[in-house]
């Protein structure tokens, strides 16, 4: 653990590049793994949010302006892209402003989330105020989680609690999990709706 606390140190910078750039691409669990290193001061709590917050506001930003601009053209030529954005335009119908907040949590839906908005009559400036607030929001959850519970795992691990580690680890990845499965299971029973 201590060879990657002084690697983390010593390249902070190279991972603030890389949070921002996994971020722009997908939402998943590297801020939270940020954030616990910033809560032993490996890192710092303002880059690491920073860092994730842009990364995820100008991933969707870039996505919405691509559909904006060469959506009809990539539909027209991939068939099963035209069906996903059918569905999510069904869901944006419904739920506007809702499904801009939700879309970054069920994964798989994060990476083409922007796409049907871009390709709705929806205004750029109404989907930037949304998806600002969605980053925001999944920049706090994430981050914050990451650094109050980080120093509890941290002092776990470092205590050598071997087996305690493992199913404390297990216990978390399981939870993690039940609320993915969750999630996907509400995103595609969304989908299939017509």
């Amino acid at each position: 653990m201590d060879a990657l606390e002084e690697w983390i140190r010593v390249n902070s910078y190279l991972v603030y590049g890389i949070l921002f750039f996994y971020c722009a691409m997908k939402s998943g669990a590297l801020p939270l793994f940020a954030a616990i290193f910033a809560s032993t001061d490996d890192l710092s709590i303002f880059a690491v949010s920073a860092a994730s917050f842009l990364g995820g506001y100008l991933g969707d930003e870039a996505r919405f302006y691509l559909a904006r601009r060469y959506g009809d053209y990539l539909t027209s030529r991939l068939p099963r892209l035209g069906v996903i954005v059918k569905r999510a335009e069904g869901l944006l119908a419904r739920h506007g402003a809702k499904y801009i907040f939700l879309y970054r949590y069920p994964k798989g839906m994060r990476t083409i989330g922007a796409f049907p908005v871009g390709l709705s009559n929806m205004s750029w400036l109404r989907f930037t105020v949304f998806n600002a607030g969605s980053a925001a929001l999944w920049t706090m959850l994430l981050v914050a989680f990451g650094y109050v519970f980080g120093v509890a795992i941290v002092e776990t691990v470092e205590r050598n609690w071997g087996w305690l580690s493992v199913v404390a680890l297990g216990v978390f990845a399981s939870l993690v999990w039940l609320v993915y499965r969750n999630n996907l299971t509400s995103a595609q029973k969304g989908l299939r709706t017509p």
